[in-house]
């Protein structure tokens, strides 16, 4: 493991910044933005789409490395909800770092309680 540190992206995700990716990726599910829906299902705000992490793991990595940089792989996998009006956390460790490549290990944690929000999670990124 490499001593390197990157530091944190962090974003605080409200409802308009929700409405705008929904409107970006045409994902209109009830469970981001209607209060009867999630009243009828349990939940008192509404959730963040799953996949905006990934969006946000891309801004993170290309916050490191540079704009030239090109992420050949991500994946991760969701661990708890996260809610409009929480703040996240992306963190990455890198696993492999040379001139060429960094390999990284990921994760999003909500800022407030620590609570994993995205783990696993890995990318790789060809170096400019």
């Amino acid at each position: 493991m490499s001593s390197v540190e990157f530091p944190p992206l962090i974003r605080t995700i409200e409802l308009p910044d929700m409405i705008a990716y929904a409107g970006a990726t045409w994902d209109w599910h009830r469970l981001h933005y209607d209060a009867g829906y999630l009243s009828d299902h349990g939940l008192d705000r509404p959730v963040v789409d799953g996949q905006v992490f990934g969006a946000y793991l891309a801004i993170a990595l290309r916050g490191w490395f540079g704009p030239a940089a090109v992420i050949t792989d991500l994946s991760f996998r969701f661990r708890s909800l996260v809610f409009a009006g929480e703040t996240i956390r992306c963190l990455g460790e890198p696993r492999r770092l040379d001139a060429t490549t960094a390999e990284m290990d990921l994760r999003v944690e909500v800022a407030d309680d620590g609570r994993l929000a995205v783990a696993p999670a890995s990318a790789t990124v060809r170096l400019p």
